[in-house]
């Protein structure tokens, strides 16, 4: 069924910062339709971000209280607004470098704490807006501005670190699964407690551009190929299972 969805989106607003190909967009649509099915009151929510191509899909777009914030520091803001006034509901939307690079301390403390917060992290593996740099989620042996040879270092988990963090409810899903990722954004957002999401998200511009991917659709097509269900992932071998990403529920949420 079609939705307006317009009426959370400011009327100033006419199109989005985006690069072309960008899975950001979805995910902005994506955000916006879980908090239409719940029937979410936007006067009661607060909008977080931070520094990066992430922290535009709030800011400036929804019709809603929004703090962009400084690098890194989107959930520590988050954290003392939901402090000062409680009643918010308040969503956390950034990228995997501001989250999880320059921010994750924050991140890490806030699962330890199981802050009521819904964190989303638009995950594309590379620092997106600010010149292509290594994040630490850049796969294996990627090319980014800082690893002209390819990244020697293991990227982070997200899901297993909030997990061990102690998290309440931790979910990974791709742009390209957009009912199950609606689905997890609408259990985050009734979650009395810290949930967070990994969205994986294509980059076309500094990831693909520099690891030679031919265009948006190939980007989008691999990740249709790669991301795999959890119960899929358990009748694979673990040769089989080199190169997929295993997506799904990594916790059920509680109360």
């Amino acid at each position: 069924m079609a939705r307006d969805l317009e009426k959370y989106l400011r009327p100033e607003i006419k199109s989005t910062p985006f690069c072309p190909g960008c899975g950001h967009g979805i995910l902005m649509n994506l955000i916006l339709r879980a908090i239409d099915e719940l029937g979410e009151s936007m006067d009661k929510m607060l909008f977080v971000s931070g520094i990066g191509c992430a922290g535009w899909i709030p800011s400036p777009h929804f019709n809603a209280d929004t703090l962009h914030t400084l690098h890194g520091r989107a959930i520590a803001f988050a954290t003392g607004a939901k402090m000062f006034n409680p009643a918010l509901n308040v969503m956390v939307i950034s990228g995997d470098g501001d989250l999880a690079s320059i921010g994750g301390n924050h991140l890490i403390h806030a699962a330890r704490r199981d802050t009521d917060l819904t964190v989303i992290c638009a995950n594309n593996m590379i620092y997106g807006m600010t010149g292509g740099q290594t994040a630490s989620t850049t796969p294996l042996g990627s090319l980014s501005a800082t690893s002209p040879g390819g990244n020697i270092y293991r990227p982070f988990d997200l899901c297993q670190l909030v997990l061990g963090a102690g998290g309440s409810y931790v979910a990974r899903y791709s742009v390209t699964q957009p009912l199950s990722l609606v689905e997890a954004i609408k259990k985050a957002l009734k979650l009395n407690g810290f949930s967070f999401i990994e969205v994986l998200s294509p980059c076309p511009t500094q990831f693909g551009r520099r690891n030679q991917y031919d265009s948006p659709t190939e980007m989008i097509a691999l990740l249709l190929e790669r991301c795999i269900s959890k119960e899929e992932a358990e009748h694979l071998s673990e040769e089989d299972l080199r190169g997929k990403i295993i997506t799904g529920e990594f916790t059920g949420a509680r109360d």
